[in-house]
């Protein structure tokens, strides 16, 4: 995993700025979510694929896409959850007046 940070952390703090921009913008939109079915089968999946890469059962190439796949998207993520609670943060204080 730290071949994948020294190799790609330019595109791992693209992938956080990213994030940190969806997060923010997503604030304002407050969307359905996902059906309790369609959440249990990206977990699922989501399970599967983190098994399969600390099991190294995914060989070569592949298993290095893999990785850099669910780096990519943790990052993303981590983005996204810091960008919607700093605008909630900020939103919430503006509405207090402070």
């Amino acid at each position: 995993m730290m071949v994948l940070a020294n190799f790609y952390w330019g595109w791992l703090l693209g992938a956080v700025l990213l994030g940190f921009a969806a997060g923010w913008i997503s604030v304002v939109q407050h969307g359905p979510g996902l059906s309790k079915n369609a959440a249990m089968g990206v977990g699922g999946v989501t399970a599967v694929l983190i098994g399969l890469s600390l099991a190294r059962i995914v060989p070569g190439r592949f298993g290095y896409w893999l990785d850099l796949f669910l780096v990519m998207i943790a990052t993303y993520l981590v983005g996204c959850g810091i960008g919607a609670w700093l605008r909630y943060r900020v939103v919430a204080r503006q509405m207090r007046g402070g």
